[in-house]
């Protein structure tokens, strides 16, 4: 009888260490989460599984083009995935032909699959200040993004980490970016 309840005792301080540990893991080092819609089309696409690195950004500043994760203020459990455009400091601008200017200059980049019908709130300059991201979706013409006030300047605090691996689906399993 002794040996059973110890055998019970050390099952469940082994059950007890793997449930701490996965809820060290979920919520301060890696998240899953799925991406619903097409605003990061041709990248992720609907249904994709990703991981999002918690870690990263504590050693490190967020870069442009990073794929970041952050919540949406007006739902809750509720996750936007963007690219990250504008860093602090610099003024970000789209004119009506869908350039993207930073600090006046044309930025030199391919992940939009098109040209930006709708600047929003970037068609007059915004400059960013000490703790502020402008993010875009990949899918520049079907993506609410710092363009569109619901979502606007994404502040550091606000960014849960990077996304950086896609578990699902399978044939497309792998890093991210």
């Amino acid at each position: 009888m002794k040996a059973m309840l110890k055998d019970v005792a050390g099952l469940c301080l082994y059950l007890g260490i793997i449930l701490g540990c996965t809820y060290l893991i979920v919520h301060f080092v890696a998240q899953r989460t799925e991406i619903e819609g097409t605003s990061m089309a041709a990248t992720l696409f609907d249904g994709d599984q990703v991981l999002i690195n918690k870690m990263q950004y504590r050693f490190k500043e967020p870069k442009r083009y990073d794929i970041v994760a952050f919540p949406y203020r007006y739902e809750q459990n509720t996750f936007y995935v963007k690219r990250i455009i504008g860093l602090p400091g610099e003024t970000v601008r789209i004119d009506a032909q869908g350039t993207i200017f930073v600090n006046e200059e044309a930025l030199d980049e391919h992940f939009g699959a098109e040209v930006i019908n709708q600047p929003g709130n970037a068609a007059t300059p915004r400059k960013l200040e000490k703790d502020e991201y402008f993010v875009l979706g990949d899918n520049r013409n079907d993506s609410i993004d710092s363009r569109d006030s619901s979502v606007g300047i994404i502040r550091r605090s606000e960014i849960i980490g990077k996304v950086f691996f896609r578990m699902y689906p399978f044939s497309s399993f792998g890093k991210v970016g």
